[in-house]
């Protein structure tokens, strides 16, 4: 047995190996044919393989942990396209390399709408990345050769989607503005990328270097793209205040103020 179980490990029967014992169990108590035993770890296979590529996917897409969109209070928002938020859920523009830009103030649930889109396409089969705009420039300005340069531009553009999120909390120079509109070009018309933003596209000159940076790389995102504009007061806010009230010693107006005695 040990032997067999070595066996059908290098032929990558992973499962079947580690399993071998009830394997053998279950089709000595059931009188298993053949056929019926082929059939069993055939499927056994599959099953096992399905769940290691979610798992792999999963651990690559680096999405970690998120609230799930059951959580998410669609009457708290202003204004909030539901319907096209939804359909954005299904992933099916994934197909047609279409892009989605999110656009709210801080606390509006911008990043746990894309993390629920990014867990859905993954979920689906597809290659997920989800990185913040820092940490991906960062990467990209961290490489020390235009060899090793490349090979990080492949890798944000291979993913079948890309969730850029927290673009525009920070100020872009050159260097950055230009390793950005590389990944967004490598990806034009090619892959899918997701996108979130507190800022209007017409406040974007504000934190790129010049106004033509900003527009190009506009004219780009937005081309085959769906904008989901999301309006009104933090959900952090929200909560802090509701927490407040049930802290004793705080006002409701303020989450940190103590009463005044």
């Amino acid at each position: 047995m040990s032997d067999l179980r070595q066996h059908l490990h290098a032929i990558g029967l992973r499962a079947t190996s580690e399993a071998l014992d009830d394997v053998v169990a279950l089709a000595t108590k059931d009188r298993w044919s053949p056929s019926q035993l082929f059939e069993y770890v055939v499927d056994h296979e599959e099953k096992d393989r399905v769940r290691r590529s979610l798992e792999r996917r999963l651990t690559d897409s680096r999405l970690g942990r998120f609230k799930p969109m059951t959580d998410f209070d669609y009457g708290w928002p202003t204004k909030i396209n539901r319907e096209l938020v939804e359909r954005s859920l299904t992933v099916d523009f994934l197909p047609d390399a279409r892009n989605l830009v999110l656009v709210a103030p801080q606390g509006l649930g911008k990043t746990m709408i894309a993390q629920n889109i990014a867990h859905q396409a993954i979920l689906k089969g597809h290659s997920v990345l989800f990185v913040t705009a820092a940490q991906l420039l960062l990467d990209l300005g961290a490489q020390d050769s235009s060899r090793a340069l490349d090979r990080r531009l492949k890798h944000y553009a291979k993913a079948s989607l890309l969730v850029l999120d927290e673009v525009g909390y920070l100020a872009f120079d050159n260097r950055n503005a230009d390793l950005l509109f590389q990944v967004v070009s490598r990806r034009y018309e090619n892959k899918s990328l997701v996108l979130t933003t507190n800022l209007a596209f017409a406040d974007w000159p504000t934190v790129f270097p010049n106004a033509t940076c900003a527009t190009a790389l506009i004219d780009r995102i937005i081309h085959h793209a769906d904008v989901i504009a999301i309006e009104g007061e933090s959900y952090r806010l929200r909560e802090a205040k509701e927490r407040a009230r049930t802290r004793p010693g705080l006002s409701e107006d303020s989450p940190t103020k103590p009463k005044k005695k």
